[in-house]
């Protein structure tokens, strides 16, 4: 913006050694003479700033012990708005910026790009740096503001997603001993960022599945226990530095009696929140959405109208399509599962289909031969890897069709593609990034098969998770040990369980890695 006469009076003005301070100070006299714009002499310190924050080098990004302030954060005080798209469009234009009455501009190096960052402070920007730098604790913030803690804890997480502020690193980690050489394409698998609880808040359920792995009678959840959980669910979180997920389920969570009061408490402490049970009325919906949009809605179907009624119940299909329909109109996410039995392998590909632009995602758990379940018949070990192999050559072309089972990685490797997460994003989540929790207070390392940890209601969520018993089940089966797709498979525990076989020596009996399933079956 300075032509070369006006540049050089600037430089004149700074002597024979230059500096940027001078220079930033000759600019702002230029300024006060009217020579230049105004507005020149903030742009001119962010500029710098950019420039300095440039050359930070990335050591400086050490791991802090807990939530810290960027150490290349600078904040800067500028008296004309719209700056921060100038400096990073590079575009002037000398009507854009606006005298303001003062507003501050935040720049950084962003930690995982390495380039920098330049924009104008949120309001919450503003409180998420002053919460740290003041140590001022969450609870008491909220308490202070008449705000749930959710909305403060919302607040840092966002601000730690800018790169504003660095958390420290997740400590839902797996144990590497024993783990052939991790490829560097395979690390961000070692580590969850999120911790799930799958949470059967109630037996009551509206349908009679005839796959259903528990209709056992267990006592109903009382409101403060549940209230409770969720504060150690919150504590848990943030002791092992992860964003924490409720999923509620039952039987059908609607039917809990105080399900709207658990889910308001656990909106409130910041917790994502997503509902697995059947087709609700408008009315429920919107009565959940005026709470918190839920991540997801997940619902279930059995394959196409016939076979999924005769399983859930007669009109289950229809009422479960309109009720997608619905969900799609009020804008929250869904999800379909299917439990694949040998009766239902040559319908995953159809319903796939007439769920195209319905559903969010469609995809598949293999039966559990457990509760109900053992009444049916499993998928056929010998068609299981053609199956594999049709259901990813159709998920190409029809992108509803979701990845869950993990041994996919296998076609993956032989494909020459990079693994995918698999069951819980980080192969088996068995008691790694993910319990299940009872009515009655039982925590499971699966819900699909029986496999105790703990009860909430005796034992804090931290003493449940690092028992012996729940890292057992983390490690995976002593078979899996030197297979280099350990990190982000184990196989199904559950399927080891259904067929008789130890969970904890197994491997998952459809494995076909090496051929071991076909030749087993």
């Amino acid at each position: 913006m300075l032509d070369p006469e006006t540049w050089d009076r600037v430089l004149r003005q700074c002597g024979r050694d230059p500096s940027p301070d001078s220079i930033l100070k000759s600019i702002a006299h230029l300024s006060r003479e009217s020579k230049v714009p105004g507005f020149l002499p903030d742009l001119a310190q962010l500029e710098w700033a950019v420039c300095r924050v440039s050359d930070e080098r990335t050591e400086s990004f050490k791991n802090p012990d807990r939530i810290a302030v960027n150490p290349t954060l600078q904040l800067i005080r500028v008296s004309w708005s719209h700056l921060p798209s100038i400096v990073a469009d590079k575009k002037i234009d000398p009507s854009t910026p606006r005298k303001s009455t003062g507003e501050f501009v935040l720049v950084w190096k962003d930690r995982g790009s390495g380039h920098p960052v330049c924009r104008t402070a949120s309001d919450e920007d503003l409180l998420a740096l002053k919460l740290v730098v003041e140590e001022t604790d969450s609870g008491a913030a909220a308490a202070a503001g008449n705000l749930p803690v959710g909305a403060i804890e919302s607040a840092l997480q966002r601000a730690v997603s800018r790169g504003i502020l660095l958390a420290p690193p997740s400590r839902i980690r797996r144990d590497l001993s024993g783990y052939p050489e991790i490829p560097c394409e395979e690390e961000k698998f070692v580590s969850s960022a999120f911790f799930t609880l799958q949470w059967h808040v109630t037996q009551k359920c509206d349908l009679r599945c005839k796959h259903c792995y528990d209709r056992s009678d267990r006592s109903d959840l009382r409101l403060e226990d549940g209230i409770a959980l969720l504060d150690g669910l919150g504590s848990f979180c943030r002791e092992r530095h992860v964003k924490g997920q409720v999923s509620f389920t039952g039987g059908n969570p609607l039917l809990y009696p105080h399900f709207h009061e658990l889910y308001r408490a656990a909106s409130e402490l910041g917790l994502a929140t997503a509902i697995l049970g059947n087709p609700a009325s408008r009315e429920e919906m919107e009565k959940i959405l005026s709470i918190k949009k839920p991540v997801y809605f997940q619902v279930s179907l059995e394959g196409l109208r016939q076979h999924n009624d005769s399983i859930r119940g007669r009109g289950s299909f229809s009422r479960t399509i309109e009720f997608l329909k619905l969900l799609r109109q009020l804008g929250i996410p869904s999800k379909v599962m299917l439990t694949l039995t040998e009766a239902n392998m040559d319908q995953v590909i159809p319903l796939g289909e007439t769920l195209r632009g319905l559903a969010g995602s469609f995809t598949f758990n293999r039966l559990s031969l457990v509760g109900s379940g053992a009444g049916l018949r499993p998928p056929p070990k010998e068609n299981y890897e053609s199956f594999l192999k049709a259901y990813m050559r159709e998920s190409r072309k029809n992108r509803t069709l979701g990845w869950k089972d993990s041994l996919i990685n296998i076609l993956c490797r032989r494909r020459g593609l990079r693994p995918f997460g698999g069951c819980t994003g980080y192969g088996c989540g068995a008691a790694f990034n993910f319990i299940s929790v009872l009515s009655d207070g039982e925590a499971h390392a699966c819900r699909k098969f029986p496999s105790p940890i703990g009860n909430v209601f005796k034992q804090t969520l931290a003493e449940i998770y690092d028992s012996p018993r729940a890292e057992r089940y983390r490690s995976g089966p002593e078979e899996c040990r030197g297979c280099d797709l350990r990190i982000v498979c184990r196989g199904c525990l559950a399927s080891t369980f259904g067929e008789g076989l130890d969970v904890f020596k197994n491997r998952d009996p459809y494995c076909f890695v090496d051929g071991h399933a076909t030749e087993s079956s």
